[in-house]
């Protein structure tokens, strides 16, 4: 291995796998045995860990119904939570993070979960930090709306010390198991935290053992200038998004300075930025791959309904050969941002062009992307990639392409593990 090496995750939600096309499944896969074979493959390549997306509504946004979001399923997404369980007990290593909203998870159960979920999972667990960011998602939880963005993130930065209180309300050495005395826990090492906040109250402690990692790893995808400091103050992994990699680099460098600003040591954060490699047996083949996804009105549709769906922007409204007008969003802002590429010129239809090539261009034979790859990383200075299906919903197939095609030409040029050192996933985060 090189001293260059990075690291690799996959991104990817509880949804339908691919359907339609020549190399579709079933579109059946709740029972969770598709994710099970997705979570062997990626720790047969060496992935770090699989984040598990989620949303907590079914939405209108596109056309004013549900109808494009059911046609092209969007919805139904299942519960990452259950999935990440299931995962994590049929692999040894893989890291396995489930996403939970810290806007309707009520903060005791979900430090409850997470620490249930690492323990089952030996210490590779996760969890995608939100905050939500849909109306209607607050709106099945008895809310009229959601809350203003940067209030979302005032709420969360307390939602966070309670769940790290309520974690470290346990030592790690309470379990005493004393078969002399008939003592399983010692209650001089197990303490309330009688926490009263602006937003939270709990007494605690929780009633489950501290986690194996001490807590969860903690990830979370930062954008907006409140998302960013909230993720320099407490991800151990972060979710980018860069469109150039001057882009890539201003952001990683912008992540370190905040989290020097908040006593953290910059390398105890990977910043992985979210990428989605088109591999084919040459670059022509792999081009004109891209080029079909790009074009086809099924995808056009389907990510332009999947943007509406997360910032509640209606994008059908929008002339597909004109360039955006001014939009703003109390929704998912950072996407909505890197995706409109304010200012630019675009048109709605390239910039959906742009979705898979972009300027950080990793269309071609896994040789290529490999050396590409490794080349953004040397410019960005770090920490690792995040692998996602154009449409969320991929097939065997696509999982091949990249584990048995793009990560061995990884590995051949030292640029990624080749196993695993540690049992726990922030352990390995850590590594390098």
């Amino acid at each position: 291995m090189t001293a260059n090496r990075f690291h690799l995750a996959w991104f990817c939600s509880f949804t339908t796998d691919s359907w339609t096309g020549e190399w579709g499944g079933d579109g059946n896969p709740w029972a969770g045995d598709f994710y099970i074979e997705l979570a062997k493959n990626l720790e047969r390549a060496c992935f770090d860990y699989v984040v598990l997306e989620d949303k907590l509504m079914v939405s209108t946004a596109y056309g004013g119904t549900m109808e494009t979001d059911l046609k092209h399923g969007i919805a139904p997404k299942h519960d990452p939570a259950p999935l990440a369980t299931l995962m994590s007990y049929c692999t040894e290593r893989l890291g396995i993070v489930a996403t939970m909203s810290t806007s309707f998870y009520p903060p005791w159960m979900l430090a409850r979960l997470g620490a249930t979920i690492d323990h089952i999972a030996k210490g590779r667990f996760g969890w995608n930090i939100v905050t939500s960011a849909e109306d209607h998602a607050a709106q099945n939880f008895g809310m009229d709306k959601h809350h203003e963005h940067d209030h979302r993130y005032e709420m969360a930065h307390e939602y966070l010390d309670l769940v790290s209180q309520l974690w470290d309300s346990w030592d790690f050495d309470a379990v005493v198991k004393d078969r002399k005395r008939s003592v399983y826990a010692d209650h001089k090492k197990v303490r309330t935290i009688d926490f009263n906040g602006r937003f939270y109250r709990s007494r605690g402690p929780l009633n489950t053992i501290r986690p194996p990692q001490g807590r969860p790893v903690l990830c979370q995808a930062g954008a907006s200038p409140k998302g960013r400091d909230f993720a320099a103050k407490y991800a151990d992994t972060i979710v980018a998004i860069g469109n150039t990699v001057p882009d890539m680099k201003a952001y990683r460098d912008d992540i370190r300075e905040r989290m020097k600003d908040h006593g953290r040591n910059p390398d105890e954060c990977k910043i992985l930025y979210l990428v989605t490699p088109v591999v084919d047996e040459t670059n022509d083949d792999a081009r004109r791959k891209a080029d079909r996804w790009t074009t086809d009105p099924h995808y056009i549709e389907y990510l332009l309904c999947e943007l509406s769906s997360i910032t509640e922007i209606d994008f059908s409204k929008f002339d597909l050969d004109e360039p955006l007008p001014a939009i703003t969003t109390n929704g998912e802002r950072g996407t909505l941002e890197k995706f409109a590429q304010a200012g630019s010129g675009k048109t709605l239809r390239e910039l959906i062009g742009l979705t898979l090539v972009g300027t950080v261009d990793l269309v071609g034979s896994p040789g290529t992307v490999a050396d590409r790859m490794g080349k953004i990383m040397e410019e960005v200075g770090g920490d690792g990639f995040l692998i996602t299906n154009p449409r969320m919903h991929f097939n065997r197939r696509y999982i091949t392409e990249i584990t048995d095609g793009l990560v061995p030409a990884l590995q051949r040029r030292g640029l990624v593990r080749t196993g695993y050192t540690h049992a726990h996933l922030r352990d390995n985060l850590l590594e390098f």
